[in-house]
């Protein structure tokens, strides 16, 4: 995919009405006041040697950069939030609600706009002890934790 597409993908999901239940969409999950889906990953990265996924990871941090920029231009500078105290707070036994609680459980931080009525929420899921690396997106109307 390329960045023109999420672009558009990211568009359709700011003005897709949300459905009523949790359920799989067109473009990832969807529910009650929330779109999300992986624009780059998924088990692509599995094969190959060592050089293939760092160069795949290199190639997907460079999306994520591109992407970050042209959202820039069009909401300017994003909220960096950590993820840390709701992290901390999903261990105490919090339940964080979706569309959150994927990225709490896996991501130090993201990057965060508000656009309209909804937040969009662009997310990098890199592996701790690897070179995997993935690329969401969260389009929601239900605030950050």
């Amino acid at each position: 995919m390329t960045t023109a597409h999420h672009l558009r993908l990211i568009d359709g999901m700011r003005t897709e009405d949300f459905p009523s239940e949790r359920g799989l969409s067109g473009s990832g999950i969807s529910g009650p006041g929330y779109h999300t889906a992986l624009l780059l990953g998924g088990d692509d990265h599995a094969d190959g040697d060592e050089a293939d996924r760092l160069e795949l990871r290199a190639q997907r941090l460079a999306e994520h950069d591109a992407l970050l920029t042209l959202l820039t231009l069009r909401w300017g500078e994003p909220q960096l939030v950590s993820l840390w105290s709701a992290q901390e707070r999903m261990m105490a036994g919090e339940v964080i609600d979706e569309p959150w609680a994927e990225p709490v459980a896996s991501c130090e931080h993201l990057q965060l706009w508000r656009a309209d009525d909804r937040w969009i929420a662009i997310v990098l899921y890199l592996e701790e002890d690897g070179p995997g690396c993935e690329l969401g997106v969260v389009v929601t109307v239900i605030d950050p934790p």
